[in-house]
């Protein structure tokens, strides 16, 4: 299940259904076991508290994963963890690349899920590896050409 915590506020500029699709797809290239997750959307500000808190940069940015991977004994259903955007910065992004809100938040998703997922960008070869797939993603979600802002990382 995939958990999405949209402010009030704007709840009606976006279809969460699209979000949910994102993410889904994105678990599913990678994983076939059911897993749980949660997509939040912050202001900036709560995206600078959290990016100083957890990453030492005092500055806002687009996108956050939290890792969990706890399973629960029950279920056994693992909770991979937390995606959060910003939605000023996805805002802003989107503007700056000429696409819409919608789609920025999307790629966003993708990508904080592969993080989530164990992807990472820190050296060329990871770098390219996770391109790769979310480029892979976002093809099947009719976004072509679209990559992550380097400026925000």
């Amino acid at each position: 299940m995939i958990h999405i915590q949209i402010p009030e506020d704007h709840k009606t500029e976006i279809d969460d259904s699209l979000v949910h699709q994102a993410a889904q797809l994105a678990i599913e290239s990678q994983r076939k076991d059911k897993v749980e997750m949660s997509v939040v959307f912050v202001d900036d500000e709560s995206m600078q508290n959290l990016n100083a808190t957890y990453r030492g940069f005092n500055e806002p940015t687009d996108v956050l994963s939290f890792s969990a991977n706890e399973t629960d004994p029950e279920s056994g259903i693992v909770y991979i963890g937390d995606v959060v955007v910003s939605w000023d910065t996805a805002a802003r992004q989107a503007d700056k690349y000429g696409h819409l809100l919608i789609e920025e938040i999307q790629l966003l998703v993708v990508h904080g899920v592969l993080h989530l997922l164990g992807y990472d960008h820190s050296s060329e070869e990871e770098k390219s590896e996770m391109w790769a797939h979310q480029s892979a993603i976002l093809t099947s979600l009719g976004l072509e050409n679209m990559s992550i802002s380097e400026d925000a990382h």
